[in-house]
């Protein structure tokens, strides 16, 4: 019995070693993770904006320029930004946010309107911003888009 024991305690400590073996390694195999490789030719995302929240609007231009900052995507990827329900007040004449879309804008990236947003706010195509692109549906616009193959991010 006691030799049995014994032979239990050095199971243990061996399957206690061999543990503390594989845990090390698997933080070392972490550690060195530096990102998924972009080995495709291009890539495709759109970002869907219905909230009005400053912090939630802010996160997604946020999001944008990160993306586009990504030296693994540089020249790699097309963006576009719809912004519909809440997410419309960003894109008002007046609205705060008019050198950031501008801005991205000017860095390729689309930035489009749901009109039927426009239609339920009672708002006309000339009361946001002139350089707005604007679709039909937001709702339509994502369904294609993630059809085609598109990453869909709500931030």
């Amino acid at each position: 019995m006691k030799y049995f024991s014994l032979i239990l305690l050095q199971l243990a400590f061996i399957s206690t070693t061999v543990s503390a073996q594989t845990n090390e390694k698997a933080l070392e195999t972490n550690k060195s993770f530096t990102g998924a490789k972009a080995t495709q030719k291009n890539y495709h995302v759109i970002y869907q904006l219905d909230n009005n929240d400053p912090k939630i609007i802010e996160k997604a231009f946020r999001n944008i320029n990160n993306a586009l900052a990504d030296p693994r995507l540089a020249g790699k990827v097309e963006i576009e930004l719809i912004t519909f329900a809440g997410g419309t007040e960003t894109v008002v004449k007046g609205s705060k946010y008019e050198e950031d879309l501008k801005a991205l804008v000017q860095k390729g990236v689309i930035v489009a309107q749901c009109n039927n947003s426009l239609r339920e706010k009672k708002l006309t195509p000339d009361q946001i911003y002139d350089f707005m692109a604007i679709v039909p549906s937001a709702n339509g616009e994502l369904i294609i888009r993630q059809a085609e193959g598109w990453a869909v991010i709500k931030p």
